[in-house]
């Protein structure tokens, strides 16, 4: 199978690369290196649209996310219909959905993004819909946060405050979170490809997640077991009220939930992931070199 995908440089491209180089032809394009009006996808089977502008910290223009998130991916998935590709993929997320919820979010659940991220996320997937036909499939993968090789951000973040800091102020939270393992995501892409192929219609939007969600408190603890560090949490008293205070956001994250239940994503495409959340936290922290190299022997081959 020849396969396009976008957004080759990030760490669930290369990722996805390097697992399944001997399996597809895999042909990448850049929105910022290559020339869009000379894209030919002759003999092209399948597209993975991973190139996006995500979400920023210190924020982006409405326009900016309309253009990258929206225009240049039903562009693609418009010239992708006129040249004969079978089926689109389109990485999209969590946040189409909303913010942090006591509900889990399931394939189903009613969309209200909040912010600008999420909004062109969904209105890009509104879009390309529209050019779904019976010989061009659209398939909508939503994530919750990725990790793996080259995770940045608040993962990482967490990691080098673990490595640091033995004495943290996050006794006993009780949320619960869901992420997903870039092995696990490229997996379900893999499983994603080849049920196109044997079926002529499947459903649209699936659900991409570890088994298990985890509390800050429980994913600081599987990182600290990764890393061989020793922690201790400390209750502070009102610690909690005066992050909601100072700092709503990193306050969301960390105290409330946001779960996904993909059950019938794993009934659909017959999906069993290849790592636990445990596995995945330990070969992330390999695969970025965050612990001794001869601690990860025994996951050598598992990651």
């Amino acid at each position: 199978m020849k396969i396009l995908l976008t957004g080759a440089s990030g760490f669930i491209g290369s990722y996805f690369i390097n697992k399944y180089k001997t399996k597809y032809n895999i042909k990448t394009f850049s929105f910022l290196k290559d020339d869009f009006s000379k894209l030919v996808l002759d003999n092209v089977d399948a597209i993975i649209h991973l190139s996006a502008l995500v979400h920023q910290m210190d924020g982006a223009t409405e326009e900016k996310y309309e253009s990258i998130n929206v225009t240049q991916t039903y562009k693609l998935a418009q010239k992708a219909k006129e040249m004969g590709v079978k089926h689109f993929i389109f990485m999209s997320s969590i946040k189409v959905y909303g913010e942090e919820t006591d509900v889990p979010y399931h394939e189903r659940s009613v969309c209200s993004p909040q912010d600008l991220y999420g909004k062109s996320k969904l209105k890009a997937e509104q879009k390309i819909l529209l050019l779904e036909d019976e010989g061009f499939h659209i398939s909508i993968v939503r994530t919750p946060i990725v990790y793996g090789c080259g995770v940045k951000a608040n993962i990482r973040n967490l990691i080098h405050l673990v490595k640091k800091v033995p004495i943290l102020p996050f006794y006993n939270i009780q949320n619960r979170r869901s992420m997903v393992y870039v092995g696990n995501l490229c997996h379900l892409l893999d499983i994603l490809l080849g049920y196109s192929i044997k079926h002529n219609k499947v459903e649209n939007i699936f659900l991409a997640s570890d088994d298990e969600p985890l509390s800050t408190t429980m994913l600081i603890e599987r990182i600290a077991k990764g890393l061989n560090r020793k922690i201790y949490f400390i209750k502070i008293p009102f610690f909690k009220n005066l992050l909601k205070l100072i700092k709503s956001d990193f306050y969301k994250r960390l105290y409330e939930s946001l779960e996904v239940d993909n059950s019938r994503t794993k009934k659909i495409l017959e999906l069993q992931n290849p790592y636990t959340v445990e596995d995945g936290i330990v070969c992330m922290l390999c695969e970025n070199e965050l612990i001794d190299k001869n601690a990860k022997i025994h996951l050598t081959n598992k990651c």
